[in-house]
């Protein structure tokens, strides 16, 4: 059972337009609402990959690029977060990933000064010469099962978030997080590891 009908749309959805067809889920999945997906830009097939019983709420927004993709595991909630992923983005089973949390696999614009120059020129829409975009940096970003990330925490690109980790509210993830550990602030370090309340 879900509350997605048969032609893709979700019931009492006030966005006019269904789910896209290249994003698949599985049995008893929720979503609030299809306009969380209006920044699906790859039209791929499995651009998106949602398991059985994900919950994905009106804050969510799967901004994927052209070549981007997205995987959540089964029984992951998703209650206002913003995954952008022009490479890869994978969220395993059980996880819990609050309001406002940003996950990214890019930077989205050079860190070079002369080359973000360009980089504004390419993306202003009536600019009539527009360079083409600078080549970005994308590292995928990999969340384990059963984690936590607690609203507006930040994950970067190219970081493994280990299983039954907890990421604490406003955190900025920059590095690897080993499993059963607590990492708290900006940039994230660990507090706590489970299993050490001996």
């Amino acid at each position: 059972m879900s509350n997605v009908k048969q032609d893709r749309r979700v019931e009492d959805d006030w966005w006019a337009h269904p789910i896209p067809p290249n994003v698949q889920f599985g049995e008893g999945f929720y979503c609030e609402t299809a306009q969380i997906f209006r920044f699906l830009r790859n039209k791929k097939a499995g651009a998106v990959v949602l398991g059985d019983y994900v919950s994905c709420y009106a804050g969510c927004s799967f901004a994927i690029g052209e070549n981007g993709c997205c995987k959540v595991g089964d029984f992951t909630l998703l209650n206002g977060a913003l995954l952008m992923a022009d490479e890869r983005i994978e969220i395993g089973s059980h996880c819990l990933i609050s309001w406002n949390v940003g996950i990214a696999d890019s930077d989205f614009h050079p860190l070079e000064p002369a080359q973000r120059r360009i980089d504004a020129q390419a993306v202003a829409p009536f600019f009539k010469d527009r360079p083409p975009r600078p080549k970005l940096r994308t590292a995928p970003v990999i969340i384990s099962d059963n984690v936590w990330i607690g609203m507006n925490a930040i994950i970067l690109k190219g970081v493994t978030i280990g299983e039954n980790s907890v990421v604490a509210a406003g955190s900025v993830v920059t590095k690897n997080v080993p499993p059963n550990t607590v990492v708290a602030g900006n940039p994230a370090v660990a507090v706590k590891k489970f299993g050490d309340e001996k």
